[in-house]
């Protein structure tokens, strides 16, 4: 799994944040219909007055569980409608993913053409539910790679796409691997990184950004030394500077949209 199922979003920086969300609410948990009829949960959190792209945010392998709602308030907070995606409809029913689920089954039978429609869903009732007619995905691990293969669907109509320490790998991926897909990239992308990440070793960075540079795509990937995979929790103090960094690099980035 990517974080443990007691992580915590870091807090946004101090000087970006903006007031508490009226009344403290949280983010609601929604039910949706995909295009081949699936229903599947997300959970939306509405940030009033917002005038910036939406945030459409992608799990790792446990799905719709507590650390990404908090992390769709966080966003709200910082003046973003954000909604997050649960993977597991078709396999494993209704969320959200308690620290019991076995995940792996379901993940194993996950498709990115079944994410993208769930995504198309959940972009939809974003703009039915705020009005949002803009929208990045975030992702982080596997959503991190599934954030990235969503820039390469049209029909979507991304403003953009960031992955946090997105899988890259061929052997795993195949012809699907961010790297052999990055010419069908609508960009900009926005790609973190921890630079002590094992399983994502620098060459493959390096042939990820070189195909986005070869196919013209507007990007940034970033690496930050000593980082591990998952850095961006709040529990690694160590890493503090590190998830600062990347909620600045973010927040810009959607400030650019």
């Amino acid at each position: 799994m990517c974080f443990p199922f007691d992580a915590r979003p870091p807090d946004l920086p101090a000087d970006l944040a903006g007031p508490p969300i009226a009344g403290g609410a949280g983010a609601e948990t929604l039910e949706l219909t995909s295009a081949d009829g699936t229903r599947f949960s997300a959970a939306l959190a509405e940030a009033p007055g917002a005038s910036g792209p939406a945030v459409a945010i992608l799990p790792d392998v446990r799905g719709l569980y507590p650390f990404y709602s908090e992390l769709a308030e966080r966003f709200a907070q910082a003046g973003h409608h954000a909604i997050v995606v649960d993977y597991f409809g078709r396999t494993a029913g209704l969320g959200p993913r308690g620290e019991d689920f076995d995940f792996w089954p379901h993940v194993r039978q996950t498709r990115p053409p079944s994410v993208q429609a769930d995504l198309a869903a959940a972009l939809a009732a974003l703009r039915e539910r705020t009005g949002a007619e803009r929208a990045v995905t975030v992702g982080f691990c596997f959503g991190g790679t599934q954030s990235f293969l969503a820039a390469t669907n049209g029909e979507l109509g991304l403003a953009g796409a960031i992955g946090f320490y997105g899988g890259l790998d061929p052997e795993r991926w195949g012809e699907m691997s961010p790297i052999h897909r990055a010419a069908d990239m609508r960009g900009p992308i926005l790609g973190l990184y921890g630079g002590a990440d094992q399983g994502i070793p620098p060459e493959q960075l390096d042939a990820f950004e070189h195909a986005l540079g070869d196919a013209g795509v507007e990007h940034e990937i970033v690496v930050y030394p000593g980082a591990p995979h998952s850095f961006f929790d709040r529990r690694f103090e160590e890493h503090a500077e590190a998830c600062e960094d990347a909620w600045r690099r973010v927040l810009a980035f959607l400030e650019r949209r």
